[in-house]
């Protein structure tokens, strides 16, 4: 597979910027996971790879070879990308081994070429070839879809949130198939995504387009522990955030005196805390290894199967709310008298 480079990329739509200047390299067979609300500019970046829409400035290479650049526009069909839809878009009329092999040139069409190879990669049996797509779950579908895209050896996969119409277990199994799939290939991919945990567990790297701006590409941990600003911070999963002063390596806040995670501006910020770091004890317990604790009363509990969110109020000051995130046969009740300390590393933002 192939190694991706956009430089500069920039895209309009009747006087109104989508893309300002996109940066960025994908490794090759890494899969990127291209993350960001509805309207960041996501579905246009998409465009713009697979040669849907013309860039209004900017470049694009992929493999060493430029697609896209001062008045250079390769078609589609020449770029040699892999494309998944959301909806899989498979043609009722075809069997699936016909849907497989579509896109091939029409020797390869009449041998079935690769198709039980294809089948088996993304974990469908090999006489799944004869029936129909109407015949197939949803998330089997999706897997057809991808196993079509790979039939061509195609230099770059782009996968267009192909996994928003499953249910959620389904969505997990078929994500898992996908990964797979795209491992064993080697392939250099591009998953573009508003789903947070779709894009921290599937993505080797992953970029979030932020009002058609590229604000942050890193691995999911670091994205998840250190995001470059608060908004971000609360986009990507949930988030506590406390008003602090950050000494050296260090922040005081209500939660104590915590360490950061790396280093920021001196005097006034905000402090982030992730939900899952906030330990709960009893009101009797103390943390084993001496950490400071904070009296809390527990207001409301969400409960969620596997873990649960906690709403707490700080006796040292009852304006201050947290939430905590604590496994679900831990829960508390709603009045109960807690006590609560911050486990590992914190990150902080400057305060204008």
């Amino acid at each position: 597979m192939s190694e991706l480079r956009i430089r500069g990329l920039q895209k309009s739509f009747d006087g109104t910027p989508v893309l300002h200047g996109i940066d960025l390299s994908v490794e090759r067979g890494t899969l990127l996971a291209l993350l960001g609300p509805s309207g960041s500019g996501k579905t246009t970046l998409l465009r713009l790879l697979c040669g849907f829409e013309r860039a209004d400035g900017g470049s694009v290479e992929i493999d060493g070879r430029r697609v896209v650049g001062d008045d250079l526009h390769v078609p589609s069909e020449q770029r040699r990308i892999g494309y998944v839809p959301q909806e899989g878009a498979l043609f009722p009329h075809l069997s699936v081994a016909d849907n497989i092999v579509f896109g091939l040139p029409r020797a390869q069409r009449r041998a079935r070429h690769r198709v039980a190879e294809l089948l088996e990669l993304v974990g469908l049996p090999g006489n799944f070839g004869e029936r129909a797509p109407q015949q197939l779950s949803g998330g089997q579908q999706q897997r057809v879809a991808l196993a079509r895209a790979l039939a061509p050896s195609p230099t770059l996969v782009m996968l267009d949130e192909p996994f928003s119409s499953l249910d959620a277990a389904l969505r997990l199994e078929t994500r898992q198939a996908v990964a797979s799939a795209l491992a064993a290939t080697g392939a250099t991919a591009v998953l573009v995504t508003h789903d947070q945990s779709e894009a921290l567990s599937l993505g080797h790297e992953v970029a979030v387009l932020w009002n058609g701006r590229l604000i942050q590409t890193a691995t999911p941990e670091t994205l998840y522990r250190r995001p470059v600003t608060r908004e971000l911070a609360s986009f990507v999963g949930e988030a506590v955030l406390l008003p602090g002063m950050a000494i050296r390596d260090r922040v005081r806040c209500e939660l104590g005196e915590l360490s950061l995670s790396g280093p920021t501006g001196q005097g006034a910020v905000d402090v982030m805390v992730r939900p899952e770091q906030i330990r709960l004890l009893r009101a009797e317990e103390r943390m084993p290894n001496g950490a400071a604790t904070y009296d809390a009363v527990v207001t409301e509990v969400i409960f969620q199967g596997q873990d649960a969110g906690v709403a707490l109020q700080l006796r040292s000051d009852a304006r201050t709310m947290v939430r905590a995130r604590v496994p679900g046969y831990l829960c508390p009740r709603p009045g109960e008298q807690v006590r609560l300390a911050v486990d590992g590393e914190v990150t902080a933002y400057a305060r204008a």
